[in-house]
């Protein structure tokens, strides 16, 4: 099924089971115990922890999207944390970006090394240097946040598969609608749908997505074991963002090609990374396997005060620490410690009318240098 196809059948994905005068809107169940009369039988539901039947429709949705069986987590840290440990075990070793999304390098480090679990980093750029022989979990991230450096998704869960171990693909940079890791050899896939699957900052979301049967068994158990349940209104709220995740992701990727070469051009920008150009190391890569070049792009200015001038002084952009929303943001990476220049600025462009956000954002580069 094509990405235009399951953007379609997504709209009436709950007509489809519908009796007569059933509410077209997904009802928010609001339960923690259900009538459970007699044994448990599968399929029932009998406990909040355990069962919601929100959850149940937005995991076909995010089904339906991956192509995938789906669990929905309160968090995209939530969704990479049940995998971690549904996974890995004491004296394994694990392989993680040095340059990716920094928390998931935190989580590994502060919780995972206490328990005898090996953690290894490497750069995004250079990620199959030195081969994947020994690793029981190898986890990707591509495009990386915020460089955006591209990995060979194919060539590398193929290696990881051939040396035995799982891989891990977190593709929150991209949805389901830009890029499809397992399509492409991933195990799994996890996501933080707080970004652009939400995509009005007002839900915090994740999943996990994977073919392989008793991965997920082994995921679902520490969902239900551990209580990281999604509560059934963000279930809802994210479930009813979902059917204009397609709509919105293009019009926001239309955007970024048009800006990027525009800010690549602009004397105040010292250096610029968007996958979609062509001079970027990662265009030819990206091409290939991703059907966008996403919406995120990286450029640095002279130094911290310059980025945070361009920042605050452009009236068109929300100083957040998030992306993926209607909204363009921006932020000053190197305020997390992530290892980038001072004046490195991670922009996302929004849902916002291409020409006015353009005409905003020069405005305050020019003002800013």
């Amino acid at each position: 099924m094509s990405d235009d196809e399951k953007a379609a059948r997504l709209h009436h994905l709950r007509s489809e089971a519908l009796a007569k005068g059933d509410p077209l809107a997904l009802p928010v169940t609001l339960a923690s115990m259900f009538n459970l009369p007699g044994d448990p039988e599968a399929g029932v539901a009998g406990y909040g922890r355990m069962d919601n039947p929100t959850w149940d429709a937005l995991e076909a949705a995010l089904g339906l999207v991956e192509d995938a069986p789906v669990l929905a987590f309160p968090s995209g840290m939530a969704a990479i944390a049940a995998v971690l440990f549904a996974v890995v075990k004491a004296g394994d070793r694990v392989l993680i970006p040095s340059d990716g999304y920094y928390t998931t390098r935190l989580l590994a480090d502060r919780y995972l090394a206490k328990l005898g679990v090996e953690i290894e980093t490497r750069p995004t750029a250079t990620f199959d240097t030195g081969g994947f022989e020994g690793f029981a979990l190898v986890f990707l991230e591509t495009p990386s946040n915020p460089g955006l450096d591209v990995i060979d998704l194919s060539a590398v869960c193929g290696a990881v598969r051939a040396a035995g171990g799982v891989s891990v693909v977190d593709n929150t940079t991209m949805t389901p609608f830009g890029q499809r890791p397992l399509e492409l050899g991933a195990d799994v896939v996890v996501a933080s749908d707080t970004k652009a699957p939400g995509g009005h900052s007002d839900v915090l979301m994740g999943h996990v997505a994977s073919r392989d049967e008793g991965l997920m068994e082994e995921v679902a158990a520490w969902r239900k074991l551990s209580g990281a349940i999604a509560g059934p209104f963000e279930a809802w709220l994210l479930h009813r963002s979902l059917e204009t995740l397609e709509l919105r992701f293009a019009r926001m990727c239309d955007s970024a090609e048009v800006i990027a070469p525009r800010l690549a051009a602009h004397p105040a920008v010292k250096a610029l990374r968007y996958p979609g150009l062509a001079d970027d190391p990662a265009h030819g890569l990206a091409g290939r396997q991703m059907t966008r070049f996403g919406f995120l792009i990286g450029l640095t200015l002279a130094d911290r005060d310059t980025a945070e001038r361009f920042i605050n002084g452009c009236g068109m952009l929300a100083p957040t620490t998030s992306f993926g929303g209607t909204h363009s943001t921006a932020e000053r990476r190197a305020r997390w410690g992530d290892d980038v220049a001072p004046g490195f600025v991670r922009l996302s462009i929004g849902v916002e009318p291409v020409e006015p956000l353009w005409r905003a954002l020069d405005a305050a580069l020019s003002g800013a240098a």
